[in-house]
This record gives structure tokens, sequence and C-alpha cells, in this order.
């Protein structure tokens, strides 16, 4: 099927070169091409109204139709158009709706929509005399059309940004290089246990959709699910530590902790460091005390110095290696594999997570953490001082390592 851009090519081509009853003729003729809505179709593409090409569809090619060809007019002939008589309206216009004089209080249009009604009302005080029809026409004119928000911004750019993902990823390659493990974390969004809506769809029978709940009101019995993510760049393999608490700092490096002595420890047997990714808030927050005490713990426990990166602020969309490896990798495939199926308890869950696989080669491991973590710990200046921090020169609270104690 031909697109509106196809279609709307093809009319700018063939328009200028026919008269006014041909023009009808034929954009009549596309609309009929279309079939139903065409009318509406084509009267957006051509400008032209929806009356206009109702009525060449009435005409005919007959021979006995050359009373009509005797009534064309000539170029230029007929009635002006509405901007002609009142040039000033386009300017007019575009000071209503230019997103440029939002920050004007004086224009009317501020704090309500700019819908082609109340443009209009707005230029019948200003004393135009104009139809809403000619309101749409200069707003296509002025190079306006319908939009919808679209979520790309993110705060403000950190002048660092660029810089800190090409340290993560010549980091990352370093690593890798010298067989030592890399690996990307974050927790998955929180999971409803019980028969509750999944997204997604999946091939059942015919007019016999899985019945679930109608309201998603929190089963207290059952309460949610806290995955928190392991993956693995170079080995494409992860793990999943899905708690049944809260997200904290306790929890997350808990989770690094099993993954390591269930998964890394036998794939990484000589290693004596690791690399983490991480974003900057949540249970792994670049300024999370209680993180940095947890990782010094495991440090200590494991012998392994331990080398963290945070992805700068804002940045929860970018598309980078570190990024990408634990949402795109990990995360997008379990959420494709438990696709309109009801997260009916935690080993429904974790078994759905277990068996996500991928054409790559992507393996991942899950067990149940039900372990109740408290939130709101505190850590002492004392205690933070007794870390064994070491900070990059390069931009040190986002990239430092914690040394294990002797």
């Amino acid at each position: 099927m031909e697109t509106d851009e196809v279609i709307k090519t093809r009319i700018n081509t063939i328009l200028p070169i026919l008269n006014e009853r041909q023009a009808r003729i034929y954009l009549s003729a596309e609309a009929a091409s279309i079939g139903w809505g065409g009318k509406s179709l084509i009267a957006k593409l051509s400008s032209v109204t929806r009356r206009t090409i109702a009525k060449g569809g009435m005409e005919s090619f007959d021979a006995e139709d050359s009373v009509f060809m005797a009534r064309i007019r000539k170029v230029g002939g007929g009635r002006k158009k509405v901007i002609e008589h009142q040039p000033q309206m386009l300017e007019a216009i575009q000071g209503l709706v230019s997103p440029h004089t939002m920050g004007n209080p004086m224009n009317p249009l501020m704090w309500t929509s700019k819908s082609i009604r109340k443009i209009l009302a707005e230029l019948t005080e200003l004393k135009y005399k104009v139809s809403h029809e000619v309101v749409r026409q200069c707003l296509i004119e002025l190079g306006y059309s319908l939009q919808a928000n679209k979520k790309t911004y993110e705060g403000a750019k950190n002048e660092d940004r660029d810089q800190q993902f090409e340290y993560i990823n010549s980091t990352a390659i370093s690593f890798m290089n010298e067989n030592c493990p890399v690996i990307s974390v974050d927790c998955k969004k929180k999971e409803l246990i019980g028969n509750y809506k999944n997204n997604g769809q999946e091939w059942e029978v015919k007019k016999q959709p899985i019945a679930v709940k109608v309201y998603d009101f929190i089963d207290k019995e059952l309460g949610k699910a806290v995955p928190y993510g392991i993956y693995d760049m170079a080995k494409n393999e992860g793990f999943v530590n899905v708690g049944i608490s809260s997200d904290t700092a306790e929890f997350a490096v808990h989770s690094i902790r099993t993954w390591w002595l269930e998964m890394g420890k036998q794939q990484y047997g000589d290693a004596k460091k690791i690399y983490i990714t991480a974003d900057s808030g949540g249970s792994n927050s670049v300024r999370g005390r209680l993180w940095k005490t947890e990782l010094q713990k495991l440090a200590t426990q494991t012998g392994l110095e331990i080398s963290i990166s945070h992805f700068p602020p804002g940045t929860s969309k970018w598309n980078k290696p570190g990024r990408r490896a634990i949402e795109h990798r990990l995360f997008s495939y379990i959420s494709k594999n438990w696709r309109a199926k009801p997260l009916t308890s935690i080993e429904v869950i974790v078994n759905l997570i277990a068996n996500t696989t991928t054409e790559k080669g992507l393996t991942v491991q899950a067990k149940v953490d039900d372990k109740q973590y408290k939130k709101g710990l505190k850590i002492s200046d004392e205690e933070m001082r007794a870390i064994s921090i070491d900070r990059s020169n390069f931009r040190g609270e986002w990239n430092y390592k914690i040394l294990p104690k002797l």
C-alpha cells in the first residue's frame, strides 16, 4: 500500500499541469482508489476541500460535458484567497502558535491548547475574517502539523557525558583483554505477583484469552517481585536475583555476591579484579553510602579489587555498550519471554527468567532471594572513612575502586 508521502508527491507533481476541472476529477479518482476515508486523506494531502473532491466525482468525461470546459476559469480567476485580502494573517497565526513566543505572557495561547477552534477564536478577536479550514491551510503553509509529545529529554546535558562513556568503553575492553569480568548491573521494574494482566500477545485458542484480574491492586500476601540483574558482557550470560523485599544497596550487592559465588568464580577463578557499570541512581546510587560500604565487604570477602563506573545522570535512554548490556541484552529478552503470561507466583517468575534465551546464545540463571532487606539504613562518617576507596583522576565521583582489606 502506498504511503501518504508517495501520494502527496504524486499530487504535487500532477496538479500544477491540470486545469481546475481536471484537477477535481484527478483528485476524485485518487480518493476513489483509496476507498473508505479517501476523500478525507486526499483533502489533507492536497489542501483541497472534500466538497471540491466530491464535485470532481460527479463530473463526466463525456463530450456532452463540453459546457463545463467552457466554464473553466482563466489562471488567477475566481475569488481571491482569504489570505490575499488579509496578508498580515499568516504573521498573526505564527505569533499565536510559535513555540518561540511561549515565554511571552501576552501570548493568549500560552496556557491553553493550540487547537484550530481556539486559534480561530483568537483571530476573530483580532478582527480577521477567517474559517477553520483557512486556519488549517495556513498552519500547513507555515510548516505546522499535529504532533504528540516525544520522550527524548532527560535533563540538562552533562559536559563530561560523552567522555564518561568513552572511559567506560575503554576500561571494559581493557578488563576483557585481561580475562577479568565486566558486568552491568541494574534492578528491573518491580512486578506484581498474581493473576494480573501482562503486556504483550501470545498465540492461544481463538476467542479463549487467559482470564486475569480486572484491577491491578497488589495482593498483600503475594506482594511484588524485585528482579536485580547482572549481565556478563563477555560471556553473554545473565543472572537475576529475584527479591521479595525492597531494592536496597544491601540487596544489590548481595545479588552481585551471589552471582560471583555461583557463576563468576567458575568462569574467572584466577581474576583479581572486577569491573562494574551501574546507573547513578537507585540502590546502586553514585552517592549511596550503603552501596560503597557493602562493596567494601564484598571486596574484602572475595579478595577482588572492585572497579565501578556510573553512567552520568539523565542518560537512562543512552544507547551505549554498558547501558545496552543490561537493558537491551538481558531485561528486554526477559520481558519478551514472559509477555502475555500472568506472573502468578515467584516460582513462575524465576522459571520464566531462567528459560530466557536468544539466537545469539544468551543464557540466564535466576533464583529467589527471600531475605527481608531493611530500608533507610544509615552509614556514619566514621564508617565511610574506613572504606578503602581509590578515586579516578577523571570524575572520581563516577569512577572509583574499592580495595580489599587484609
